[in-house]
Formats: structure tokens, sequence, C-alpha cells
């Protein structure tokens, strides 16, 4: 998807599909001529969009080798002694979809239509490299396009609701963002536990420059939550990482890869979000072109091969188990292409080729044969996460987390202190002052824009306060100008319940503690 480099978060934040934001395409790779598929490259120009990527299937399009902090993993040991969840070379958590598979999945109908090229498997300019940074890195402030000397511009922060300098505290030698337009790159703090994800990095006259960031926790479920929904420079709001072929699980001896894969589809496979969602769970946004798509496929959706898919015939050993991985993990739809049926992301500068000699018919034609099989999963009897064990309440959690931010803008009612959104920590943080302050925020920026999660009128909900220093927060709900909640004051570890009404306006009014610095947040949830 594209945006213009300075929009405003006004725009980005309009509410297309949710959230119109994130990095897009990556391109076909040219294929062979048959059923009419063609393995030569387009040209620049033309009629192609700005995103209409052009390449054959071979190695990284990075002439540069990027030394991998830490990554020099062998694959006889990383088959032996599996890194531990939440980690660099194994991120998220075990329960999170990325490591889970499915029991007894039911499929949908829809078929993946062909396009303009063959599906593909490959790193390269719409892929990413993940960069581990050390404790001893030092720091890089991040800006704007458009930045000079004498002009500072923001980076798009989807969370804090605007542009800001962005500055991390470590940042690793090395770190060589994807050539295409998109330029992903995500750098894995191991101090802080967060990757941080960038759209269109660039190093230019001495300084780093994107135009979006997000970060997502290295524990976490690797996707977005409604409250927090913007964790990544994907179209569905997760780092370019998540999902990813992995330098160190290429060759590791494992029949399967141990995740979920992330893929890619062009325009006539995914579905517009007009006569289906443009996403769905646990997706938490989507490209804000889908309007123009002509598919049945939802971004977030996980597509499988049925067991019953035939891989006896396939010789290439990185083509087989990637058909392995499909029928065991799947793979998730997390951006779209132009042109391409599939694309499978690999990391960057792994010389990973399903091609290595050349254009290769029988590859194509496989590729092709699993386009066609791929099924949409509409149902699972269950889960089991990446340990063995039975993670249906967990999965199920994930569908019913927070809602409530506590982004802003907030204004000052009352009081001499100042207050900040702080978007590592999720809660507004008050400056110490003698006396207590109050802000208040009736915009309703923090309420989930994400259309699975909100709430139905007669639902159940809860709110609930996390406070520091004293803090209170307190919740006004109207329903056509009409008021229907007003709760008290609420402290540290306080919550209330009642009923949503139809068309929920909030108003949050958050008090300071008296004398040091004070914190609060928030959690909103559906009750079963």
């Amino acid at each position: 998807m594209t945006f213009p480099p300075n929009v405003t978060m006004l725009r980005l934040l309009a509410p297309l599909v949710c959230t119109a934001l994130a990095a897009c395409d990556i391109a076909g790779p040219a294929t062979s001529p048959h059923g009419g598929l063609s393995h030569a490259a387009p040209t620049g120009g033309g009629n192609l969009s700005v995103h209409a990527k052009a390449g054959t299937i071979g190695p990284s399009v990075h002439a540069t080798t990027v030394a991998h902090a830490s990554a020099a993993t062998t694959s006889a040991s990383a088959s032996a002694h599996p890194a531990p969840f939440g980690s660099y070379l194994r991120p998220y958590a075990a329960t999170s979809l990325w490591n889970a598979r499915p029991v007894n999945p039911t499929f949908g109908t829809f078929v993946i239509p062909r396009s303009r090229y063959f599906p593909t498997v490959a790193s390269g300019a719409y892929s990413t490299g993940v960069f581990l940074a050390s404790a001893t890195d030092k720091p890089m402030t991040i800006v704007g396009p458009g930045s000079t000397d004498a002009h500072t511009v923001g980076v798009a922060d989807p969370d804090s609701g605007g542009n800001r300098v962005i500055t991390l505290p470590r940042w690793p030698v090395g770190v060589l963002p994807a050539s295409g337009t998109d330029g992903h790159a995500d750098i894995v703090d191991p101090v802080t536990q967060t990757i941080h994800s960038f759209w269109q990095l660039k190093q230019k006259d001495g300084r780093w420059t994107a135009a979006l960031y997000s970060w997502s926790k290295l524990s976490g479920n690797g996707w977005g939550d409604p409250a927090h929904y913007y964790q990544g420079a994907r179209a569905v709001g997760i780092p370019a990482s998540a999902g990813l072929i992995r330098r160190h699980e290429i060759k590791d001896g494992l029949a399967t890869y141990p995740h979920a894969l992330a893929m890619s589809l062009t325009k006539n496979g995914l579905a517009n979000g007009v006569s289906s969602p443009a996403y769905v769970f646990p997706a938490t946004s989507a490209d804000n072109t889908a309007a123009a798509n002509t598919g049945a496929i939802p971004q977030g959706a996980l597509l499988m091969l049925p067991r019953s898919f035939d891989s006896s015939e396939i010789t290439n050993p990185d083509l087989k188990k990637i058909v392995e991985t499909l029928k065991l993990y799947g793979a998730y739809v997390v951006d779209y292409n132009t042109g391409t049926p599939f694309v499978i992301y690999v990391e960057n500068d792994t010389g990973f080729n399903l091609m290595p000699t050349g254009w290769d018919g029988k590859v194509a034609s496989q590729l092709d044969e699993i386009r066609a099989s791929l099924r949409q999963v509409t149902a699972v009897q269950g889960w089991i996460d990446g340990n063995g064990n039975t993670a249906n309440a967990a999965i199920k959690a994930q569908q019913n987390m927070n809602i409530l931010s506590m982004r802003g803008p907030w204004s000052r009612q009352s009081g001499t202190g100042t207050a900040a959104y702080d978007t590592a920590e999720q809660r507004l943080v008050f400056e110490p002052a003698s006396s207590k302050t109050v802000y208040v925020n009736a915009s309703n920026a923090g309420l989930t824009r994400v259309n699975w999660a909100k709430p139905s009128e007669k639902a159940h909900v809860e709110l609930a306060v996390s406070a520091t220093g004293g803090a209170t927060l307190r919740l006004q709900v109207k329903s056509n100008d009409i008021v229907t909640e007003e709760t008290r004051d609420l402290g540290n570890g306080q919550s209330t319940r009642f009923v949503w009404p139809a068309n929920a306006k909030l108003t949050l009014t958050a008090t300071s503690g008296a004398g040091g610095a004070s914190t609060v947040k928030a959690s909103l949830v559906k009750l079963p």
C-alpha cells in the first residue's frame, strides 16, 4: 500500500478498513509461460504501479552479505537444541499463532487464481533482514523523510497517534533495509526484548529516516492486539519478520519449519472489505487499497494444504519442506503483492533459491499445484502450541484482548502538571507536580478500530485500572449523546463492569497523584 511520506496521522488513522497504514507488496518473480503466466521479468515503467516489483526467482537482491549478530547457529545445534520461545532465533510465545498448529482444520472452497507470474518462495527486495543488537551497541535516532539539518520531521507512529522522532537505545552494525520501496528492516533489542519494525528505512546524508515505525514484544503473540493494534510494518500490523523463513532454519535437518509461514497474495486472491471482510483475526488491519481486490481471502487468514496433498513427486528438498510446513502449520496472509498468486517470504541474504541453476519448469509447475490446492482455514477443532500442549484457551484469549489504549490527544483540565502517552509502557505518565493534575481525553482515538474486537450492543464489559503514585481514571460512556455509564475515580487494581451501549462514545478523565510522578492505564475487555 502507499501513502505520502509526509502524511498526517489524521489521514493515517482514517478507518478505511480498520487501519490503513502499512507497507505493502512484493512482486511476482518472473515465471514460465504456462497457463497465461510469464517467466519474463516485467520492465520498469509502462502501466505498472509504483509497487510493481520485478525479478527472477533467484538469490537475494542484496549483493552484500550482512553478518547477523548472534545468528551463527549451526544446523545441527539448531535442531538438537532449539532456541527458547521469545528469542531472536525463535520469536514469540509458544502459544502464539505463529508457533501453534491447528487440529483438524476445516477448509473453504475458494481457489487462489492464477495471475501474471508463478507463485514463489523468496527473499529479496520486499522481504526483510532481522538484525540483532547487542547490549553494547550505541543509540540511533531515526527521523522522518524530508528531514534536514535545519528541519526535523517525525516518523509516523500509529500507536502514539502522531509523528515523532524515534531513538532506539541500541542500533546494530550492518543494518541493511530491503532494497524495494517498502524498505523493510526489523531490529531486535535483546535487552528490552523488543522488535523494532520500520517501513521505508533509509540512510541518506548521514541520517537514518523512515516513513513508519512500530514495535512488538519478542515474547508476545506476534500479532497486534486491539489496543496496540499496529505492531509492525506489514499491512496486517505485524513485524515484517513474523513468519519469515529464517537463515538458521533452512538447512536445520528438520522436515518442516517449526512455525507458520508469512505469505502475500495479489489482488485477485484477496477480499475487498465490502462483500467480505478485508481482514480477520488475528490481523488487526489491512491494506488501504483493499477495495480494489476481487478475491475472497481476507488478510490475516490462515491458508493450508490438506494433509492429502501428494508431495511424493517433489524432489527439491527446499520446496518439499515448505509443502510439509503448509500441511502442518500453514501460512498467514500478511500483505498484498503485484501480480503473483502467492509469495512466501524468506529472510534476506540467506542464499535461498528454489531454482539455483536457472529456470526450472518442474518447480514452477509444482508451485502452481500448491496454489491450486491451498485453502483458507475456516474452522479448527483445536490448537497445539509450540511445546506440544493444548492451546485452545490461550488462542481464545487472544480474540478477547484489551480494546482501550491510553493514546491521546489528552488536554489538561486543571492543575499545573504535564502528562504524556508512553507507547513502550502503554500508559499515561504524569510528571511530578506539587498538586493533582487532571487530563481529559474525549477523542475516542484509544478505542479500538479493529472490527472483530469491537463489543456488540448489550455486551458485558469490564474496565480495570492499573496505576502508580496515586493516579486514578474515570470513564464516562455516552450513547447518542446520552450518558449511559459514569464510573467513579478508579485507582490501582480497581475495576467495574457495565453493559456496552449502541454507538458508544467514551470520555476518559485521568487524575495524577500529588507530589511525585504517577502513571495510569486501563484495560477494557469483553466478558464471556
